[in-house]
C-alpha cells in the first residue's frame, strides 16, 4: 500500500469535510445557475473550471491517488499549493472578467498572463494523471504551434509565440479552457448528470440490477441477459461504457461464469452490453452532447434519432448472448436471485418516470433540454426524498439523520466527481482543439483527405474510418469524435453527404473507439472482474459489437435511419435490424453438424444480410429479408435444442479454468 493511502485519520477527516463542503457549494451554485442563468455560460466557466480542479485534487488526495509514490505530507503540501493557485485563478478571472474580455482584450497585463498560464498548466497536469495519451497529444500540438516553422511541406506554418499560445488557451476564452466545451459540461451535461446523481443516491441502479436479474432468471438461457438488461437500464441514464461495466459487471460477470459461460466470454458480454451506455437515450455519451454543439441543433433532435441505432445495437447483443447461452448450455442453479423489495419497486418506478419525463418534456412540450433535465431532477429528487422518509418512518418508527444524510452524501459524491472530471476532460480537449484551429490543421488534413480519396465517397469513408480508428486506439470517445468532426466531417459535407449522416458516422466511430484495441478501458474493467485474459475479452467483445460496423455502413446506405424520425426511419430501421440479425446468426449459430454445409449456410446467410444492408435498391433489400428470417426461423424451430447446436456441458473445473470445453 502506498504511503499516500495511509492518511492519518484527522487529516483524512479534514480532507473529506473540505471535499463535501466544496462539492456542496459547487452543486448549489450550478443549481442556482440552472434556475436563473445568471451571468451566462462563459462567466460560469470562468468561475467554476478552477473549482473543478480543486474538487479533483481533494478527491484524489482522500482516495490516495494524488501522487501515490509520495508520502501523505508531500501530497498534502502539493494539494494545498494547487488548491490555492486554482482558487486565486477563479477569483481573479471572475473579478476581472469584463476587463479581460473587453478593456484589455489583446493587450493583457502580466497578471492576466500569469494566472491564465497557471490554469492551463493545472489542466494539463490533470490530463497527465488521468489521460496520458491525450496529454502527450496536447504537448505535441503545442510544440507544433510554436515551432511550425521547422516543419516542411503542407503542414508548414510561421510559428506562434509562447505568449500567443498561453492567451489562446486561456484569456481569449473562445479557444481555450473556458470555451464552449467546458461550458457544455457545466450547463447541458451537468443538468442531465443531476438526474443520474439522484438515481444513484437513492439506489436506483442497484434496483435496476435486481429487477434485471429477476426477469432474466425465468429461463436458463436468459441468465446472461442480466448483463444486457441491467446495462441497458443503467445505460439509458449514464452515458458511460466504463461506468456501466464497473457498476453492473461486479454482479453479472460472476453469475455468468458460475452458470457455464467461460470467463473471457462473460467479460466480453458485459463489455459489449456496457458499451451501449454511449448509445442509449435519453442520456447518451458525451459525444452526443458534442454533436449538439457542432451541428447547432437541440439535444432532443439527437435523442430522437439515437433510439433506432441504440435498439439495433442492443438487439444484436441480446441475440448474440442468447446464441452463446445455447452454445454453452447455461445452467440455472448457480444463479442467486435477490428478492425485490418495496423500495426497489419504488426505485424502478422512479427510473421509468425519469426516462418518460425527459422524453415528454423535450419531445412533446419542446422544452429546452437543460431546463427539462433540471425539472426532472427537482421532481424526482423531492419525490424520492419524501418516499424515503415515509418508508423509514413506517419501518423504523422514527427518522434517523443518516436516512437523509446518506443519500445527500452519495449525491454530492457522485455529482461533484462526475461533473468536475468531465469539465476538466473537456477543458483538456479545448486545449487540443485550440491548437488544431490556430494552426489550421483541420483544413490541411481535410484537403489531404479530399485529394487522397479523389472525391470518391467510398474511398473517403474508408479513409475516414481508418483515421478515426487510429485515433480511437489512444484517445477516449470524446476527443476521437471532436477530431473526426473537425477533420473528416467538412470534406464529406462538401461532397454532398447530409450533416446528420456524417456526424452520426463520426459518433459511431467514436463509440467504437472505446473498444478499439489495444487500449479499451471497458474491456480492461470487465476482464479484471472476470480474472480473464484482456486480449481474449477484447476479441469476444469486438465480435459481439460488430453491429457498430453495421451502423457505420447503414447510415450511408440507409440514411433515413438518422435523417428524420418517422415512417422512413422505421423502414430503414427494419432493414438494418434484419441485416444485423442475419449477420449475428451467421457468426454465432450452428445450422448443421457437418462443418462444410454449416459454413456454407452461414457464409450464404452473411452474404444475403450484407445485400440487405448495402444494396441500393430498397425493394430488393426488402425482398431479401425473407430468406434471412427463414434461416433464422429454421434455427429457432429445428436447431435450438439440437445437441449439435452447442458444445458439451463443461465440468466445474473447466468453468473455473475458463476453457471452452468443445
Amino acid at each position: 500500500m502506498s504511503q499516500a493511502k495511509t492518511l492519518p485519520p484527522p487529516v483524512r477527516a479534514v480532507v473529506d469535510v473540505l471535499y463535501y463542503l466544496t462539492g456542496l457549494g459547487f452543486t448549489a451554485y450550478l443549481v442556482y445557475y440552472y434556475l436563473t442563468g445568471a451571468g451566462g455560460p462563459t462567466t460560469l466557466a470562468a468561475l467554476l473550471v478552477p473549482v473543478t480542479f480543486i474538487l479533483f485534487t481533494l478527491d484524489a488526495l482522500r482516495r490516495g491517488e494524488f501522487y501515490p509514490r509520495l508520502g501523505w505530507l508531500p501530497n498534502g503540501i502539493i494539494a494545498l499549493v494547487f488548491i490555492v493557485l486554482a482558487a486565486a485563478v477563479s477569483v481573479y478571472i471572475t473579478v476581472e472578467f469584463h476587463a479581460i474580455r473587453t478593456v484589455r482584450a489583446g493587450f493583457w497585463n502580466a497578471t492576466d498572463l500569469l494566472l491564465g498560464t497557471i490554469m492551463v498548466v493545472l489542466v494539463l497536469e490533470y490530463a497527465r494523471k488521468r489521460f496520458f495519451p491525450l496529454f502527450i497529444l496536447n504537448i505535441l500540438l503545442i510544440l507544433y504551434a510554436v515551432y511550425g516553422n521547422l516543419v516542411t511541406g503542407m503542414f508548414h506554418h510561421p510559428g506562434l509565440s509562447w505568449e500567443r499560445i498561453a492567451t489562446a488557451m486561456s484569456l481569449e476564452i473562445a479557444t481555450g479552457i473556458y470555451s464552449r466545451l467546458p461550458q457544455l459540461a457545466l450547463t447541458l451535461i451537468g443538468a442531465f448528470l443531476l438526474v443520474l446523481g439522484v438515481l444513484r443516491a437513492f439506489g436506483c441502479v442497484d434496483s435496476i440490477l435486481r429487477g434485471a436479474t429477476r426477469i432474466a432468471a425465468r429461463s436458463p438461457h436468459a441468465l446472461p441477459q442480466t448483463a444486457v438488461l441491467g446495462s441497458m437500464g443503467v445505460a439509458s441514464v449514464s452515458g458511460s461504457g466504463a461506468a456501466n461495466a464497473a457498476t453492473t459487471g461486479t454482479a453479472t460477470i460472476p453469475a455468468m461464469i458460475a452458470s457455464g459461460i467461460p470467463p473471457a466470454r462473460a467479460a466480453g458480454i458485459e463489455a459489449s452490453a456496457s458499451l451501449g451506455g454511449q448509445l442509449m437515450p435519453p442520456v447518451m455519451g458525451v459525444s452526443a452532447f458534442l454533436m449538439v454543439e457542432f451541428m447547432g441543433v437541440s439535444y432532443f433532435d439527437v435523442v430522437a434519432r439515437g433510439y433506432a441505432p441504440a435498439l439495433i445495437f442492443f438487439s444484436s447483443v441480446i441475440l448474440a448472448v442468447y446464441l452463446l447461452s445455447v452454445r454453452h448450455r447455461v445452467g440455472q442453479t448457480a444463479f442467486e436471485i435477490e428478492p425485490i423489495r418495496v423500495l426497489d419497486w419504488i426505485n424502478l418506478g422512479a427510473f421509468a418516470s425519469v426516462v418518460i419525463g425527459l422524453i415528454a418534456l423535450m419531445g412533446v412540450l419542446h422544452m429546452a433540454p437543460m431546463i427539462a433535465a433540471f425539472r426532472v431532477f427537482v421532481v424526482s429528487g423531492v419525490a424520492m426524498l419524501v418516499i424515503t422518509v415515509g418508508v423509514r418512518l413506517r419501518t423504523d418508527g422514527r427518522l434517523r439523520p443518516a436516512a437523509l444524510l446518506g443519500p445527500l452524501r452519495r449525491f454530492i459524491d457522485t455529482y461533484a466527481a462526475m461533473v468536475s472530471d468531465l469539465t476538466l476532460l473537456l477543458a483538456t480537449l479545448s486545449i487540443m482543439t485550440g491548437a488544431l484551429v490556430i494552426t489550421g490543421v483541420p483544413t490541411k488534413i481535410g484537403a489531404l483527405l479530399m485529394t487522397a480519396a479523389g472525391i470518391n465517397l467510398l474511398a473517403m469513408i474508408v479513409v475516414a474510418f481508418l483515421f478515426g480508428a487510429l485515433l480511437g486506439t489512444g484517445l477516449p470517445p470524446a476527443p476521437t469524435y471532436i477530431i473526426t468532426a473537425l477533420v473528416v466531417v467538412p470534406p464529406m459535407i462538401r461532397v454532398g453527404v447530409d450533416p446528420w449522416v456524417v456526424h452520426f458516422f463520426a459518433f459511431f466511430l467514436a463509440v467504437w473507439g472505446e473498444l478499439t484495441p489495444p487500449t479499451s478501458v471497458v474491456a480492461a474493467v470487465t476482464a479484471r472482474i472476470a480474472d480473464a485474459s484482456f486480449l481474449a475479452t477484447l476479441g469476444h467483445a469486438l465480435l459481439m459489437c460488430f453491429s457498430l460496423f453495421v451502423l457505420m455502413a447503414g447510415v450511408f446506405t440507409r440514411p433515413e435511419l438518422v435523417l428524420e424520425p418517422g415512417l422512413p426511419q422505421l423502414a430503414a430501421f427494419g432493414l438494418i435490424l434484419v441485416a444485423t440479425v442475419g449477420i449475428t446468426f451467421a457468426l454465432q449459430a450452428r445450422f448443421f453438424d457437418a462443418r462444410l454445409p454449416d459454413y456454407a449456410t452461414r457464409i450464404a446467410l452473411a452474404g444475403i444480410a450484407l445485400l440487405v444492408l448495402l444494396h441500393p435498391s430498397r425493394e430488393l433489400a426488402a425482398g431479401l429479408c425473407l430468406p434471412v428470417l427463414l434461416l433464422a426461423g429454421y434455427w429457432v424451430i429445428f436447431r435450438r435444442n439440437h445437441p449439435g447446436s452447442a458444445g458439451r456441458r463443461r465440468t466445474p473445473s473447466e468453468i473455473v479454468q475458463g476453457t471452452t470445453g468443445g
